[in-house]
């Protein structure tokens, strides 16, 4: 199976998917604990139904040193053991910041002000810009329908 375009060769989505990257390395590079990236992406991908975004997080979380349990239970955090107050509380910010057509009211005050409570202005723009870029290469693959399963862990940097 190819994908329908590829976004990376085309001329015109190529420039913009230089700068994806670029944005994708910056977070990385922050001081958002990479723990809570990988959570955060994989979640995401999850409740959006992203296949390939899925695989590449989930590979690169267990690459990083994450354990199998853990994202075992990603999906059912709220009921898990295995998430620090810190880490459910970004889960929650990405649930509700992923799920705004299911939520009139967005992203609640109380959610924000448990995240505000674990992570700094830095961190906390951080995870907004992490949250919407992975909104945005998750509807990336699905539109092109970008085949899943040969991606390697930190292919992408």
């Amino acid at each position: 199976m190819e994908a329908r375009l590829n976004l990376m060769t085309n001329p015109a989505s190529g420039k913009l998917m230089k700068h994806f990257i670029a944005m994708h390395r910056l977070i990385s590079e922050s001081s958002l604990p990479a723990a809570t990236q990988h959570l955060v992406t994989l979640r995401a991908s999850q409740i959006n139904g992203c296949s390939v975004c899925t695989d590449m997080h989930s590979k690169d979380a267990l690459h990083a040193g994450e354990t199998q349990d853990r994202l075992n239970l990603v999906a059912a955090w709220r009921e898990a053991g295995v998430f620090t107050e810190e880490e459910r509380a970004a889960l929650e910010l990405t649930e509700q910041g992923t799920r705004v057509a299911d939520a009139a009211g967005g992203v609640s005050d109380d959610v924000w002000a448990n995240a505000a409570k674990y992570y700094d202005e830095d961190q906390l723009a951080t995870l907004v810009c992490l949250i919407s870029l992975i909104n945005t290469a998750n509807r990336l693959n699905i539109i092109v329908q970008q085949p899943v399963g040969n991606y390697q862990p930190g292919q992408l940097g």
